[in-house]
């Protein structure tokens, strides 16, 4: 791969400069500032005393866990309308926030949260590309954080986590797996995938599709092996705010 450059000049096995930030809302019980690169997402927690009606009507017991994403009107290059002007969701926004709902959901033990809803909000910054990455993995940490918080209050009995997760994007660009996509690549890939894993190695959920394009087993096997190598630095970023 001596003659393969990327735009940024990164290594294909390389993520972008992976941060989280803690205490950009003061307001929430839990935040962060997640950076991938130049892609930032303001992450956080707050839990409250209530859950969905569906849950009271079904007796269901234990507590929820749910998330809202956005992207700001200036994260990216063309103004972004508000998703309250419009009067609906858009389609990508409810499958990124089902996304990291889901992912998370995967780590917490619901039953540890009685008749409580953990609320993780995800905003978009700034975006050049694997937002719905940067989000989870810093979903993570604020959920974790307000979760710190609250039981040195005495208002949580015990850790809800059984796992850390994270997530990373991986593809196929000029015929060569990359690790960490930025808007460049991500927009020219073959093949765009992006992978959630807990910390412990196992996978939440693998999303891969080829963008006019097929990709082979041994092609997916090298995404998956790039991703697993990304989660594990990102799975360090987070312990060291933790």
């Amino acid at each position: 791969m001596t003659d393969f450059k990327r735009p940024d000049g990164r290594a294909h096995d390389q993520t972008r400069p992976i941060s989280f930030t803690p205490g950009i809302a003061p307001h929430a019980h839990g935040s962060v500032l997640a950076k991938y690169g130049d892609t930032s997402v303001i992450c956080a927690a707050m839990i409250e005393d209530r859950v969905p009606g569906w849950m009271m009507q079904q007796k269901v017991p234990g507590g929820w866990l749910s998330a809202e994403y956005s992207l700001l009107p200036y994260s990216t290059l063309d103004r972004k309308q508000r998703d309250i002007a419009r009067g609906k969701l858009d389609g990508r926004t409810v499958e990124i926030q089902r996304l990291i709902g889901r992912a998370l959901r995967a780590v917490v033990d619901l039953q540890k949260l009685p008749g409580m809803t953990l609320w993780i909000d995800c905003d978009v910054l700034q975006a050049d590309g694997g937002t719905r990455t940067a989000a989870i993995s810093g979903a993570y940490v604020a959920a974790k954080l307000a979760m710190q918080k609250l039981m040195a209050q005495g208002k949580i009995k015990a850790d809800f986590f059984t796992d850390s997760v994270a997530a990373v994007s991986v593809g196929l660009w000029q015929g060569r797996t990359i690790l960490d996509l930025n808007y460049v690549e991500d927009k020219d890939a073959e093949v765009d995938a992006n992978i959630v894993l807990t910390g412990s190695g196992r996978f939440v959920e693998v999303q891969s599709s080829g963008e006019e394009s097929t990709f082979s087993r041994e092609d997916l096997d090298a995404m998956l092996e790039l991703a697993r190598k990304g989660v594990v630095e990102i799975t360090t970023e987070q312990k060291k705010v933790l």
